[in-house]
């Protein structure tokens, strides 16, 4: 089968993927155009038998010759490696910036972690320097506070800016030149996401609609109509091709990004919803909500696959490992639980925190679960044990953000003490 298709594709290299796992087909069309082609590897194990998957990947992969065996037999070898690398050490504080004058509303990193942005009361996103503690940059145009901001992971050439002055802005993060600002929302814009391939920016408001905007254009493509309370939560699935929104209104709905049109609406929530996220595969997808129960979608459906209960207070922020094979829930109640997708089955609480826990995040490996509390502390959680294994302190107020790098050796926290804190491993 590799003669057939030798002429019209030709493989020019092999790239890896650590989080999720998976190796990426570089190749060249007859017509000198490049594509990329992506295996994924989301099974894969310490136990993983390597020969029969090199084996079946190469006769299910028309551009991996039987020749290409021991190069790609090292390279899953070597995405087994990073699965088994143990993260012994602890964080340290690495380094405190007092950010703004005003409070800080939101952080964020790019993908490698050397720069993020903070956005703030006083109207302004400024970037920073991760290693050097430096202010880069400050965004200045905004009438009103700076409330929701993103880069354009994987580039990080871009960055948006969301305000309570109903615009979103688009600025080159390397020199802070404003490329957009996209007006059309009646109120608040309260989240906001790229898609993957960083074309199309999506903005939530308080005045129930989303919106699509042309990243090259600066055009308003789409306005997301049908939630009937703010949206305060917004995400793209993997391929850019769904969002999924989350509601005051007590729903969730996943829409098709190319009509803009609803695909589904996922009702059963009785209270409002605080968080939403697709799966890496995109055909599941997970709300939760301050009814205290977190939901597993079927994205294809729409139909709930599983409500999880336990939790004795509202549910605040809810996340997948980067596989999606497991979620994680934080709540009001002092408490984060762990959960597998497949069977809904709780397989750790995380009991430490003395108040609630607003932001939960899985290190790209998926061994470690970071949480940030309204007691002053982030901590780190074993997720196979649910142990503790470090209290990050010296926050002298309630942290409200919390966030790992891509590769999962550098966190950082926000705090309603107007410090950012990185740590570092």
């Amino acid at each position: 089968h590799t003669a057939s298709s030798s002429p019209a594709m030709k493989l020019r290299r092999f790239l890896l993927r650590y989080y999720p796992p998976g190796i990426i087909l570089e190749y060249d069309l007859k017509n000198g155009s490049r594509e990329m082609k992506e295996i994924d590897l989301l099974h894969l194990t310490v136990d993983t038998d390597v020969e029969v998957l090199v084996n079946q990947i190469v006769f299910e992969e028309p551009l991996i010759s039987e020749k290409k065996k021991p190069q790609l037999r090292r390279l899953i070898y070597k995405l087994i490696e990073k699965l088994e690398s143990k993260e012994a050490n602890d964080f340290y504080l690495f380094k405190i910036l007092r950010a703004h004058i005003l409070p800080l509303t939101n952080c964020a990193f790019n993908k490698s972690g050397d720069k993020f942005i903070t956005g703030s009361y006083d109207r302004t996103c400024k970037v920073w320097n991760t290693i050097t503690g430096d202010e880069l940059l400050t965004l200045e145009g905004h009438r009103n506070v700076v409330y929701a901001i993103a880069f354009n992971n994987p580039f990080g050439d871009k960055i948006i800016t969301g305000s309570f002055d109903k615009t979103c802005k688009l600025w080159n993060s390397d020199n802070g030149d404003l490329y957009h600002t996209y007006r059309g929302h009646a109120t608040e814009i309260v989240c906001l996401s790229f898609n993957p391939m960083g074309t199309t920016i999506a903005t939530g408001s308080m005045d129930n609609t989303a919106r699509l905007w042309d990243v090259e254009t600066g055009e308003c493509v789409h306005t997301l109509l049908g939630h009937t309370a703010e949206i305060v939560s917004l995400n793209f699935d993997t391929h850019g091709s769904r969002i999924i929104t989350g509601s005051f209104d007590h729903t969730i709905k996943i829409w098709d990004t190319r009509n803009g049109r609803v695909a589904h609406t996922l009702s059963g929530h009785h209270g409002e919803i605080s968080s939403t996220q697709f799966n890496y595969s995109s055909d599941l997808c997970i709300s939760g909500s301050i009814d205290r129960t977190c939901k597993i979608w079927d994205v294809a459906s729409g139909q709930c696959v599983h409500t999880l209960r336990g939790h004795n207070d509202e549910i605040l922020d809810v996340s997948f490992n980067s596989t999606g094979s497991k979620l994680v829930t934080a709540s009001a109640d002092g408490t984060s639980r762990v959960f597998n997708t497949m069977t809904g089955a709780c397989q750790s609480i995380l009991i430490g925190h003395e108040g609630e826990i607003s932001k939960v995040a899985f290190n790209p490996p998926g061994t470690r679960i970071l949480t940030a509390s309204s007691d002053k502390t982030a901590r780190i959680w074993d997720v196979d044990t649910g142990d503790c294994l470090q209290i990050l302190e010296g926050h002298t107020d309630e942290i409200f953000s919390c966030a790992f790098n891509y590769h999962g050796d550098t966190i950082i926290t926000g705090s309603k003490d107007n410090t950012c804190r990185i740590w570092k491993n």
